[in-house]
């Protein structure tokens, strides 16, 4: 009979695409997951993992035995779902992901919360970007996810998976304070055209939002610079090399050299919950939820930028 936990890592491989990553999700050492797929191989006498580079890759074994596992994985959850409930306990693993801000803004103090009420509730966290997040809950390889996403470029919710309003995060530009357009009180869209940007790598939802709102306007965005962190955007921005779209939730103080300035009509994200259904029953869940919803308000965000004296 095939090990559970061996089945686990296998799965966290292909859900994550590399050993590093997995061993990250599971808490566990690369190491560890490694030993984990090659006692799997041994049990199934099959190869499940060949080298590419620097990396390795799923067989064609493998990717069939990582559906079994996906199967195997959602019945046990389903097991553990009920023992849960008819106990009526916080308790268990709860893993929760979110994006970088929003894992600087707002879950500390619902993590402290959480760990203060519940003793007996294992925390995990993981910080990443909505379009993965999304796939992860889906796949039950994350219990819950703070997501976000803008009008104009939608998160889809999976099959299976349900979702729950937060609230709205507004958006400033971010300017050297010697930018002409600093001194403005108030910027449009179209005021931003024809600057140099800084912006998330290709393949993020940050990255996606800009571009649409950029090219709604009839612009296609000149980005020179990328970076995930927003704290390095601002420091790129400080340089006076560019100009970036900056959400208030999780932002630190801007150092002299950066100015923050309202746009109108304001760009705002969407903040919301994903959760798989079938999870819905659990007590730690609708704890997290609640913790969640508690703590929204007193969220740590840069305030609404100070008005400024129109220049002549």
């Amino acid at each position: 009979m095939m090990d559970l936990g061996r089945l686990r890592a296998l799965h966290a491989v292909a859900v994550h695409g590399s050993v590093g990553r997995a061993a990250a999700a599971l808490g566990y050492t690369p190491s560890a997951v490694s030993q984990q797929i090659s006692k799997l191989e041994r049990e199934t006498r099959t190869a499940l993992l060949e080298k590419r580079g620097r990396g390795v890759v799923l067989t064609d074994a493998a990717r069939e035995l990582v559906e079994t596992a996906q199967a195997v994985l959602t019945l046990v959850e389903q097991a553990e779902v009920g023992l849960e409930a008819r106990r009526g306990q916080v308790s268990g693993r709860l893993f929760l992901a979110a994006f970088a801000t929003a894992a600087r803004g707002l879950l500390p103090p619902v993590l402290a919360d959480l760990a203060g009420r519940y003793p007996e509730l294992e925390l995990r966290v993981l910080e990443s970007d909505p379009y993965l997040m999304a796939e992860l809950v889906s796949r039950g390889e994350v219990d819950l996810a703070v997501v976000q996403d803008w009008s104009n470029t939608r998160l889809p919710t999976p099959e299976g998976v349900t979702r729950r309003p937060l609230g709205v995060d507004a958006v400033d530009a971010v300017l050297p304070a010697d930018h002409p357009l600093a001194g403005r009180e108030l910027l449009s869209v179209e005021d931003l055209r024809g600057q140099q940007w800084v912006n998330t790598p290709p393949g993020t939802i940050c990255h996606d939002w800009l571009i649409q709102t950029l090219r709604e306007a009839g612009e296609e965005p000149d980005i020179r610079f990328q970076a995930t962190e927003f704290d390095t955007q601002i420091a790129l921005i400080g340089a006076g090399l560019c100009i970036g779209l900056v959400p208030r939730l999780g932002r630190a103080p801007l150092s002299p050299g950066v100015v923050a300035r309202p746009i109108t009509p304001e760009p705002t994200r969407r903040v919301s919950v994903l959760w798989r259904e079938q999870a819905s029953r659990r007590p730690a869940i609708a704890a997290a939820l609640e913790a969640l919803r508690r703590h929204w308000p007193e969220r740590s965000a840069a305030p609404e930028p100070t008005i400024v004296a129109q220049r002549a």
